[in-house]
């Protein structure tokens, strides 16, 4: 369907094409011409539907303050779980990992050499010295927001303190490179070089995703990469980054007997923080964190 100037845009705004979309419509048109990649209009979130992720994320993030309280050695996983889901369900949320495909838990808890996907389990319990990642989504009235953070327990050796703020810094380094009309690769080629200058490794299999009108969303968002490369960035689209950064090699195994549980092949420490950002006009806005 062809748009006139005067139709109500087609990202649901309510404004006029010629006030909402129509300049826009016309730079990706021209970008797609010279052969660059370009997101669909389905990646284009509008102003109820960013205001919908941000209420979303105001249950997540106060759900990771919360964990960020309580966690101590002497914990176990499960109580962790337990403690996000009432949290999220009293606030009217819904924990969107509780049975997505099977995984049985409303997060997830990944421990020392745990990559992701960590299950949640009364048998783990935290110890001194423990780094682990807890990672959450929350679903508030159709809307998402996923996030995760690194904690530490106890008196943490240095080779654990340095790799979760390594992580932390990649994190960082991935945000910054983000240019609303820049492109998706520079993302990947700013964490993979961060990490590696660092003597790190960054896990290849999994990566960032879109997210907000569903859990996972295109474009995948690799953190590893090549400058100017990949999917343009345009103001609207919302997505996570989250590299997983590994003190040795970056291959994983996946645990055979839960299907879920990733872990670093070589045994290393790994730490993951994620944050969920909106490309804006001029920059970006981290809405999860």
């Amino acid at each position: 369907m062809i748009l006139s100037r005067n139709d109500s845009c087609w990202c649901g705004s309510g404004l006029k094409y010629k006030t909402c979309h129509f300049e826009f419509d016309k730079k990706i048109k021209i970008l797609k011409k010279q052969g660059y990649i370009v997101p669909t209009k389905k990646l284009i979130k509008n102003k109820e539907q960013i205001d919908g992720i941000r209420k979303s994320a105001k249950i997540n993030n106060g759900l990771l303050d919360l964990v960020g309280e309580k966690i101590k050695e002497g914990m176990t996983t499960e109580e962790i779980d337990i403690l996000a889901y009432e949290y999220t369900i009293a606030r009217g949320g819904i924990p969107a990992t509780l049975n997505y495909d099977g995984f049985p838990k409303s997060i997830c808890t990944s421990v020392n050499d745990e990559v992701c996907h960590g299950i949640p389990s009364k048998d783990v319990v935290l110890k001194n010295g423990d780094i682990i990642n807890v990672d959450a989504t929350t679903m508030l009235n159709g809307y998402y927001s996923d996030a995760s953070r690194m904690f530490m327990i106890g008196a943490v050796i240095d080779e654990a303190k340095k790799i979760v703020t390594i992580a932390k810094e990649c994190l960082s380094k991935g945000i910054e490179a983000i240019k609303p009309w820049g492109f998706l690769g520079d993302i990947g080629a700013a964490i993979q070089e961060y990490a590696q200058s660092n003597g790190y490794s960054v896990v290849w299999d999994f990566g960032g995703h879109g997210v907000g009108l569903q859990m996972h969303e295109d474009p995948f968002v690799f953190h590893i990469g090549t400058k100017g490369t990949g999917m343009i960035l345009v103001p609207g689209m919302v997505f996570t980054i989250e590299p997983m950064i590994n003190e040795g090699s970056h291959e994983i195994l996946v645990d055979e007997d839960d299907g879920w549980t990733a872990f670093t092949a070589d045994g290393s420490l790994s730490a993951q923080w994620e944050h969920t950002i909106l490309v804006t006009e001029d920059g970006i806005e981290i809405i999860a964190k």
